[in-house]
């Protein structure tokens, strides 16, 4: 979740809108150390990219860290919605069933 959703962010993606986009999607709270635990692993992993940004004085001087989705993270992300896709079909279970 946390990788679509620096997909969907875009160039500006940091901790706070991250978790929003995800919340939004959601429809449930998310805890912004859970994003950041996942965008350190997902860093670890070459799947994000981060840069730190100009402090600012909004943050008493402090930068942003910026995320951006690697080649290798889209990569994996299309693998990973195939993968969902070819385990949900031939499922009568989860068809057809109310969101």
């Amino acid at each position: 979740m946390v990788l679509l959703a620096v997909v969907r962010v875009g160039e500006d993606a940091y901790g706070v809108p991250i978790a929003r986009e995800i919340q939004k999607k959601r429809g449930r709270e998310v805890f912004l150390g859970s994003v950041y635990a996942a965008l350190a692993r997902l860093e670890s992993k070459g799947l994000v990219a981060s840069r730190i940004g100009d402090p600012t004085s909004a943050r008493g001087g402090k930068a942003k860290k910026y995320f951006r989705v690697t080649a290798k993270g889209l990569r994996e992300a299309r693998e990973a919605q195939r993968t969902l896709v070819k385990l949900w079909r031939g499922l009568p279970e989860l068809q057809g069933g109310a969101v």
